[in-house]
């Protein structure tokens, strides 16, 4: 797949990155899109990105969707949506389940995000190779 370190994105860091431009995530923008970083996602995180992006609560900010969907398209490395959830890492969020599962199958460095049911595993992942952690500037 990639020799680079990969990292896992969750929706509110995209939405950071793709809608509101906020500057806590250029760090990690500029490494994915410098190549120092390969950003992995699957089926299942595009369809809850394409229904956020296009969420009529987002108009305000004017989220030109089909920019940021191509975007998405552009600099993510499309993997199979994970086979089984790790009973030993479960977030009580069933909906942000997807993104740890598909980090340690893929032995992803880092997962980026702001979800507090996230952040909460950050140490336990952490023996596992998996640094879950918020983007800052």
């Amino acid at each position: 797949m990639s020799d680079k370190p990969l990292a896992v994105i969750d929706t509110q860091v995209l939405l950071d990155w793709l809608v509101f431009a906020d500057a806590r995530v250029a760090r990690w923008v500029a490494a994915v899109e410098g190549g120092e970083v390969g950003w992995i996602a699957c089926p299942a995180m595009r369809r809850e990105f394409e229904r956020m992006v296009t969420h009529p609560r987002f108009a305000p900010w004017e989220p030109q969707s089909e920019r940021a969907l191509a975007t998405f398209d552009r600099w993510a490395l499309m993997q199979a949506d994970p086979a089984a959830s790790t009973p030993a890492l479960r977030c009580r969020d069933v909906d942000d389940q997807v993104f740890i599962d598909l980090a340690l199958e893929h032995h992803a460095r880092w997962l980026l995000t702001r979800d507090k049911a996230l952040l909460v595993l950050a140490r336990r992942s952490r023996a596992r190779g998996l640094e879950i952690l918020a983007p800052q500037p």
